[in-house]
C-alpha cells in the first residue's frame, strides 16, 4: 500500500467499528450452483506456497521497474498460462506495458527578492525549474467551479502562479461553494492538489507556488526520504510535463512572497524578483501490468475486476530487502487463487455471467501508476462497461492497534458510490463467512486517508463501484521485516474466499450495480 504521500506529479494508520445497516434486501442470484465448492480450493497451502515464493529475497522487493519485479510479472503470467486462463489483451499478451519516467530529486536553489532558498530548505520541487521573473500571479485558492473563479480577473499565461489551500467562506462561517457547512473537494489535500495543478496548467501558468501550511510537513518528509535514499520522483511519462513545475512553499516563504497571504483573497499581480536555478536529471522505466480474463457466459461485455498491485519498495541502501508479503504479496497470491477458483467453475460448465478481470498493477508505491494508466490511459475494456473493482491490497496480517475478534477486515468504500455493493458486501458475508466487517477507515474523517490511497481509486473516481479490502497497518508496514513467515495464512484464506465470493456474487446478479451515489 502506498504512503500518505502526494501522488500528483510524482509524490504519492485505531479504534473498531462496525457499519452494518442494511436498508435493503439485495437481488439474489438464481443459481442453483454453490459457490462455496470453488471458495474451498482456496487454501492456506496454497497461499503460502505462492507467497514464500513471491516475497523470497529472490524477487527483491519487486521494486517498480527493476529486475525483481520483472521476476514477479514473469511469474504471474506463468501461473495463469498454467490455469489456463487467456490474457487480457486481444494480441495474448499478459502485459500491459506502462510508460513512466524517474526524475531524480532536483538540486539547486531558488532566489526571491535577494535571498537565497536551497532545495528542501522553506520551499521544495521535485521537478527541473530554471529562468528568471519579475512578477508571479497570485490566485487565491487557485479554483474554478460553477460561477467562481480565481482566475476571472487575471491572465497567468506564460507566468507562474501562487496559490494556496483552502476554499472560500461566507461570513456565516459556511463554505461558499456548497453553501452549507459541507466542504468541498477542494479541501481535500488527496484530490485538490491534483485538480489545482491541473487547472492552473490548462489557464496556462507554467508553474505552481502552493501554499499549504497544514501539509508542507509532509512534503517535506517525502523530500527528505527521496535524499537519503538518493531516490527519485516516478510518474507516467504520458503525463510528465517536462515544461511545468511546482514547488511547495511554508509560511516564511509564502508570507515573502505576499505578506499576510492568509487574509488576502483578492487574485492579483504581484511584483517579485524570482529566480530558478534547480536542475534534475530523468530516465525512461519499462513496467508492466499483468492482466487476465475469464470471459463472462450470458453478459462478456460486462467486467468484473479484482485487482492488487504486483509491487512493493525494493532494497534499501544498506542492502536490505523489502520483502513486500503482506504489502501486497498478500493481496497477489490471494488473487491467483481467486482466478483459480473462478476458472475451476468455469471448467465445470460454472463460469461467471459477467467476463471477471484479473488485474495485477505495478507502480503502486509510485503514486497508484499501474491502476491510473490502466483507467486514464488505457483500459483495456471499456470503463463504461466495468461493473466494480474489488481491490484487495494488504490482507495477511492483523492490526495491532485494533481490539475484538482476530477473524475481521476493514472494508473501505463499499457504500461510496452504490448502495447495492454495501448491501450485498454484506449478505455475502453474512451467508457465507461470517467474518467482522470493520468500516473504522471507511469514515470521511478518517485522517489516514486510505480511501485514496490504494489502486480501486483510480477506478473510484470514474463512478464505478469499488470495495477495497485491508487489515491495517503494522510495525512491519514497508520494512524488511514484512516477511511471509509472519502472515496469518487461516485468516489470508478467509479473507481471499470473502472477496471470490463477493466477486461471484456480482459477476453472477442478473442487474448490473446501480451507482447511486456521485463520486467524491
Amino acid at each position: 500500500m502506498k504512503k500518505i504521500l502526494f501522488v500528483a506529479l510524482g509524490l504519492s494508520m485505531a479504534c473498531n467499528s462496525s457499519q452494518k445497516t442494511i436498508s435493503q434486501q439485495i437481488e439474489p442470484v438464481v443459481n442453483s450452483v454453490d459457490p462455496m465448492v470453488y471458495a474451498q480450493s482456496i487454501t492456506e497451502a496454497e497461499l503460502k506456497e505462492h507467497l514464500y515464493t513471491y516475497a523470497s529475497d529472490e524477487f527483491e522487493g519487486r521494486d517498480t521497474g527493476e529486475p525483481g519485479q520483472k521476476l514477479a510479472v514473469e511469474y504471474l503470467k506463468a501461473e495463469y498460462v498454467e490455469l489456463g486462463i487467456p490474457a487480457a489483451q486481444s494480441d495474448g499478451n499478459y502485459f500491459q506495458n506502462v510508460p513512466l519516467v524517474i526524475s531524480k530529486l532536483p538540486k539547486g536553489s531558488v532566489t526571491i527578492n535577494g535571498k537565497e532558498y536551497e532545495n528542501g530548505e522553506g520551499l521544495l520541487t521535485f521537478t527541473a525549474a530554471t529562468g528568471s521573473y519579475d512578477n508571479i500571479v497570485y490566485v487565491n485558492y487557485g479554483i474554478e467551479e460553477g460561477d467562481y473563479s480565481d482566475y476571472a480577473n487575471v491572465d497567468v499565461k506564460g507566468k507562474i502562479v501562487l496559490v494556496k489551500a483552502g476554499e472560500p467562506m461566507n461570513e456565516d462561517g459556511t463554505y461558499a461553494l456548497s453553501g452549507s457547512n459541507e466542504a468541498s473537494v477542494w479541501s481535500n489535500m488527496s484530490e485538490s492538489i491534483g485538480k489545482r495543478m491541473e487547472l492552473a496548467s490548462n489557464k496556462g501558468a507554467i508553474g505552481v507556488m502552493y501554499f499549504d501550511e497544514a501539509n508542507y510537513g509532509r512534503f517535506k518528509n517525502r523530500f527528505n526520504f527521496m535524499q537519503r535514499q538518493d531516490g527519485g520522483s516516478m510518474g507516467l511519462k504520458d503525463e510528465v510535463q517536462n515544461d511545468f513545475f511546482s514547488f511547495f512553499i511554508d509560511s516564511m516563504v509564502a508570507n515573502a512572497i505576499l505578506p499576510n497571504i492568509l487574509s488576502e483573497n483578492t487574485s492579483k499581480n504581484v511584483s517579485i524578483k524570482l529566480m530558478l536555478n534547480i536542475e534534475s536529471d530523468s530516465k525512461d522505466v519499462e513496467s508492466e501490468n499483468v492482466v487476465a480474463v475469464i470471459k463472462g457466459s450470458e453478459k462478456p461485455d460486462e467486467y468484473v475486476i479484482i485487482s492488487a498491485h504486483l509491487d512493493h519498495v525494493g532494497v534499501n541502501n544498506e542492502g536490505e530487502i523489502y520483502n513486500g508479503a503482506d504489502d501486497d504479496g498478500s493481496g497477489t497470491v490471494g488473487l491467483l487463487e481467486i482466478a483459480e477458483a473462478f476458472k475451476k467453475a468455469a471448467d465445470e460448465g460454472n463460469g461467471p455471467k459477467r467476463s471477471v478481470v484479473f488485474l495485477h498493477v505495478t507502480g503502486e508505491e509510485k503514486g497508484l501508476l499501474g491502476s491510473k494508466y490502466y483507467a486514464d490511459h488505457d483500459p483495456i475494456f471499456p470503463l463504461s462497461q466495468t461493473v466494480a473493482d474489488l481491490n484487495i491490497d494488504m490482507i495477511g496480517r492483523i492490526d495491532p492497534n485494533r481490539t475484538g475478534d482476530r477473524n475481521y477486515i476493514y472494508l473501505i468504500g463499499s457504500d461510496k458510490l452504490s448502495t447495492e455493493l454495501h448491501n450485498l458486501s454484506e449478505e455475502v458475508n453474512k451467508k457465507y463467512m461470517n467474518i467482522e466487517l470493520d468500516y473504522t477507515y471507511n469514515d470521511e474523517n478518517d485522517p489516514n486517508r486510505f480511501y485514496y490511497r490504494s489502486d480501486h481509486y483510480n477506478f473510484a473516481k470514474n463512478n464505478i463501484p469499488i470495495i477495497f479490502y485491508f487489515n491495517g497497518t503494522h510495525a512491519d508496514y514497508h520494512q524488511p521485516g514484512d516477511t511471509p513467515d509472519k502472515i496469518n495464512y487461516d485468516l489470508l484464506e478467509n479473507r481471499t474466499r470473502l472477496v471470490f465470493l463477493t466477486a461471484w456474487e456480482i459477476a453472477n446478479r442478473d442487474a448490473r450495480l446501480k451507482v447511486d451515489k456521485a463520486a467524491r
